[in-house]
């Protein structure tokens, strides 16, 4: 098999991608990353300040970031700056906000939005096409 040839990705060969993803799945964890990605590094009393929330819940979250290597801190006296720690993360969300823009409305109101992922994404719930496309993944 050539480079440029798919294949179905296994679920072990996909447990990597759903940890990235669910680590940006929470927004509060999505709009710390989004941002970093585009206004570069700040302390937590800054995203505090501009997200609104409470220095524990973005301490957290942050800390989480931090676990999956997405974020890293810079310390510069008693305080840390953070900031995204692979620049590949803003292209990841330059192409998550390309991909919404085409998609119009149709993430935001899809019916499965919110649900037990064992009943989205069950058999009967996903057609044999949908459920291939999702897999695929170039070598």
């Amino acid at each position: 098999m050539t480079m440029n040839e798919c294949s179905v990705a296994t679920g072990a060969q996909l447990d990597p991608a759903v940890a990235l993803f669910h680590s940006l799945s929470d927004g509060t964890r999505l709009a710390i990353a989004t941002r970093l990605a585009h206004g570069g590094e700040a302390r937590v009393a800054d995203l505090m300040a501009e997200l609104g929330l409470a220095q524990s819940t973005v301490s957290a979250h942050v800390a989480c970031l931090r676990d999956c290597g997405l974020v890293q801190g810079r310390p510069q006296g008693r305080q840390v700056f953070y900031s995204l720690a692979r620049p590949e993360l803003m292209d990841l969300l330059a192409a998550a906000e390309t991909l919404l823009a085409a998609t119009g409305n149709a993430v935001a109101l899809c019916p499965n939005y919110g649900t037990d992922s064992a009943t989205c994404c069950s058999p009967d719930a996903v057609t044999t096409e949908e459920a291939s496309a999702a897999k695929v993944v170039r070598r």
